[in-house]
């Protein structure tokens, strides 16, 4: 069976059963639910399909919103040859044989709709790989991405494709999803435990079916819901962690108090918990850059260097090879000395912008470019600190109203006992010039 040949999802030889979800994926169009403001009458997508003007398209949206499924239904709609493509599994040998065989369906009169799924885990050179075949007519790529194009998808196959958002399903759209399912799992749920489990799975219908689907194998021999097995089910679900659910922000929160706690070990087995769990790498990489800034600070600057580093490493390899550069930052800043002394001064910062009055800019700190500005007193009493023998003045330069306000106190650890020696320095000697000789 090659790439080309069609997906045969109701095949009665299929040893298992499939996964409720992918038993529920409809065969028409017009049984889509949800995303109405691009699939409504006369809506662009619906437009563009309806009269077989198909594009490379972006369909970007949270988990379980069915763009797999919208891509599916959009290929046997304009009578595409469908080949499903996983930028986790996949790399650029791949990506040339593909295209090799779609360009010979072209030669024959058959197009190709090639559906790329997580395509913001491909690099830069895997998607400047399928830039040829796009302009030439190939293919139609459309891209299933849960981040934002802007950021991950190159501006080259940006700018050939249309970006169409989609949303998280309503709470009634899921329960019609649902009600749907419902003889599909062999039981009858009360309209009440369905909205339980829509409102639970929070606009993914992938969330909503697989917690139908346990709680229906835990259901009374008479095929009837009870709140109970619905309960037990969400309770699984958790368990088996999903990534916009509690458990995910548990096991964040470990991670960064395990960085921030000086524990590599730890680090490592939370960090080793949310990569086996499939977390988005780059949701981690952010994460890690933010303890740098946060926990690290001046104590270390090169921490946030290597945290970059690691982001861009990630991005550059993805998986699974990006992961080892996950594991190198997390050991890097959990042995890093620690320090929070920036993050405590800009937060009293902005509490002071916002408990008290906008203060003016002091006079001798504004610039006075015309003749008029310097008569009004614009720069006046300005004192440049490059031509004091010492560099330093006792020039205020916070507004007369905070004068004296200190906002950062740098601790004694790692680099950052350093820049304290520094600025105690500086602090003193603006003191004794102020209370003794003139500066």
């Amino acid at each position: 069976m090659s790439l080309f040949d069609p997906p045969s999802p109701s095949s009665p030889s299929s040893a298992a059963p499939r996964p409720l979800a992918d038993r529920m994926r409809p065969e028409r169009l017009d049984d889509y639910v949800g995303q109405e403001h691009i699939l409504g009458p006369g809506k662009p997508l619906r437009v563009q399909i309806e009269r077989d003007r198909l594009t490379s398209l972006i369909l970007w949206g949270p988990p379980g919103t069915g763009k797999t499924t919208l891509a599916t239904l959009i290929a046997r709609q304009t009578q595409c040859a469908f080949v499903p493509f996983s930028a986790v599994l996949s790399g650029i040998k791949e990506i040339k044989e593909v295209m090799a065989q779609a360009e010979r369906l072209r030669r024959l009169g058959q197009r190709t709709v090639l559906f790329i799924d997580e395509i913001h885990r491909f690099n830069k050179a895997q998607q400047d790989a399928f830039l040829p075949y796009v302009e030439r007519g190939d293919i139609i790529l459309i891209g299933a991405t849960t981040e934002n194009p802007s950021f991950e998808v190159n501006a080259a196959l940006l700018s050939r494709s249309k970006v169409y958002a989609l949303r998280a399903l309503a709470v009634e759209e899921l329960v019609l999803l649902l009600e749907r399912a419902l003889p599909h799992v062999g039981v009858q749920a009360s309209p009440e435990l369905l909205e339980q489990i829509a409102r639970y799975a929070s606009g993914d219908a992938r969330t909503a079916y697989n917690v139908l689907e346990i709680a229906a194998a835990a259901a009374s021999e008479r095929g009837v819901l009870a709140p109970e097995a619905v309960e037990a089910a969400i309770e699984r679900k958790m368990l088996l962690y999903d990534k916009a659910g509690e458990e995910h922000f548990n096991l964040i929160s470990a991670l960064h108090k395990s960085v921030r706690s000086s524990d590599p070990d730890a680090a490592l087995y939370w960090l080793a918990r949310m990569l086996e769990a499939g977390e988005d790498r780059m949701y981690l990489a952010r994460r890690l850059v933010r303890m740098a800034v946060e926990d690290i600070g001046l104590a270390d600057p090169r921490a946030v260097e290597q945290a970059i580093a690691c982001q861009q490493t990630v991005h550059f390899l993805g998986i699974p090879e990006g992961d080892q550069a996950l594991a190198q930052a997390a050991i890097y800043l959990a042995l890093a000395p620690k320090s929070d002394a920036a993050y405590r001064a800009l937060n009293a910062a902005r509490a002071v912008v916002r408990d008290q009055p906008a203060e003016p800019v002091p006079m001798r700190l504004r610039n006075a470019p015309t003749r008029a500005m310097k008569q009004w007193g614009y720069g006046e009493g300005y004192r440049h600190a490059h031509q004091e023998p010492e560099g330093l003045t006792t020039m205020d330069c916070l507004p007369d109203a905070l004068a004296g306000t200190q906002f950062y106190r740098p601790t004694t650890r790692g680099l950052e006992a350093r820049l304290k020696e520094r600025l105690d320095a500086i602090r003193a000697w603006v003191s004794s010039r102020k209370s003794g000789a003139p500066d």
